[in-house]
């Protein structure tokens, strides 16, 4: 199987001692009227903002669960530096919101607190929630967080750019490495010296662990704790990826093509016919149904090399810091945001809002499988757009195999650690097997650090 990679090949690491005592720019305890007695408190967070409907509706449902407390959103993205800081000068914030796949890492340093305690008080019903996505922030047998969103990464093919081509959108299959090599070059579109279509975006580095998934390789050990990123499948995967990407002009080309689209606007790739087909995560159907929604596109899982359907679901998740000073108002807090009903709600609420505006409802993917049976089974309704229909239907049948990467003492530095080879290589620094062999060294000493 990897061999046929290699025959169709076309043409914030966190330091053990980053703990930097400055100040945290506010993000630590809240006001504090009656907070001893269990009055009105305000929790602080760290890592979310209210930027839509999904988030407003549910941020007012977990308000109203601790009233007359509340949080204080301060709409600041997670920054590793300054939430270490935060905890280690007595100032951590009460919610802390992050990538499921770094939570391990915080769990390992005694920065985020087990939910062992918060699941027993509250109550929560963990079945509702996604194997795969409570796997993520579980580490050596302890909860760490509660997953929010789910995001499953799908093949997205732009139709009317494939049929340009002379090609139908059912050819563009990751399960035949020769044929989507093929594709990538013949959709491929250039004016002069410059591309003005990518064939196919295979989404690295970002989307590694799916080609490698794809190629039969796990890129860590089940439990977290051994890497496994010099395995001769995974540089098959990096050499072909990169390959594709070669044969498009190059990484300088390419990536500069790319970075010039209007990703979120009516000027989309899709819309304008900068991009055929890439991997992505299922969000960008609800950016599609807002800014393009005439646009026509086809969804389907990611195949393997045996054309087996594979999904790497990841997402964030709420997590409480150590010497967070409102624990118990934090977890109902977390308990609520990722409630079904709170879900329910949430998206209700963007179905309004899309059926105001006469554009079609793409559901919300979440980590709560109870929420998501009732959103597409109920709320959901998209028979008036067929495109969204069956785009919606490739999500679903993708999530049935769905995998996420497990738990990790370190998984912080070992994504770094990947992510920092594919980029070399990309750059023409290294070769795929010696950035690999790179990234095992650093990974591996990271995760061994982390164990003692």
């Amino acid at each position: 199987m990897s061999s046929r990679f290699t025959r169709v090949r076309a043409g914030a690491l966190l330091a053990a001692g980053a703990l930097v005592l400055s100040g945290c720019g506010g993000v630590g305890g809240g006001d504090d009227d009656e907070g001893a007695s269990g009055g009105k408190v305000t929790l602080t967070t760290m890592g979310f903002g209210v930027g839509d409907e999904i988030a407003s509706t549910r941020v007012d449902l977990a308000d109203k669960a601790i009233a007359p407390s509340k949080a204080k959103i301060g709409g600041n993205a997670f920054d590793p530096q300054q939430f270490l800081s935060a905890v280690a000068s007595n100032s951590a914030p009460d919610l802390v919101y992050m990538d499921r796949q770094l939570l391990g890492t915080y769990a390992a340093r005694g920065t985020v607190d087990p939910m062992d305690d918060c699941v027993t008080k509250e109550n929560i019903d963990l079945d509702q929630y996604r194997d795969p996505a409570l796997e993520e922030v579980t580490l050596d047998g302890k909860l760490y967080g509660l997953p929010e969103f789910y995001d499953n990464r799908v093949l997205m093919v732009n139709d009317a750019s494939v049929q340009s081509a002379g090609l139908t959108p059912d050819a563009i299959k990751t399960s035949d490495p020769d044929a989507l090599s093929a594709s990538a070059t013949k959709l491929a579109k250039r004016n002069g010296k410059k591309l003005a279509r990518i064939g196919f975006d295979p989404k690295i580095p970002e989307f590694l662990p799916l080609w490698a998934k794809a190629n039969g390789v796990e890129m860590l050990s089940d439990d977290g704790k051994k890497a496994n990123l010099d395995d001769p499948k995974l540089v098959d995967a990096l050499e072909y990826t990169v390959g594709l990407i070669d044969a498009q002009g190059g990484w300088g080309t390419f990536k500069s093509f790319r970075d010039s689209f209007d990703f979120f606007g009516e000027k989309n790739p899709f819309a304008s016919d900068q991009l055929a087909a890439f991997p992505m995560e299922d969000w960008y159907l609800n950016v599609l149904a807002d800014t393009s929604p005439d646009v026509k596109f086809t969804v389907a899982p990611v195949t393997d090399q045996q054309d087996e359907p594979i999904d790497w679901a990841t997402g964030s998740a709420w997590a409480i810091p150590s010497g967070a000073k409102h624990k118990d108002q934090a977890c109902k807090w977390i308990k609520t945001m990722t409630d079904s009903q709170t879900w329910i709600a949430a998206a209700k609420a963007r179905k309004e809002k899309r059926d105001g505006e006469k554009k079609p409802f793409s559901g919300v993917y979440t980590g709560n499988e109870k929420a998501d049976k009732t959103i597409f089974g109920d709320v959901v309704s998209l028979d008036d757009y067929p495109v969204y229909k069956n785009a919606v239907d490739g999500v679903l049948k993708a999530q049935d195999s769905a995998f996420s990467m497990p738990a990790s003492p370190a998984g912080s530095e070992f994504q770094t650690a990947w992510q920092d080879a594919v980029n070399r290589v990309l750059s023409g620094k290294q070769s795929p097997a010696d950035a690999m062999a790179q990234a095992q060294k650093e990974a591996q000493q990271a995760l061994d650090n982390a164990a003692k």
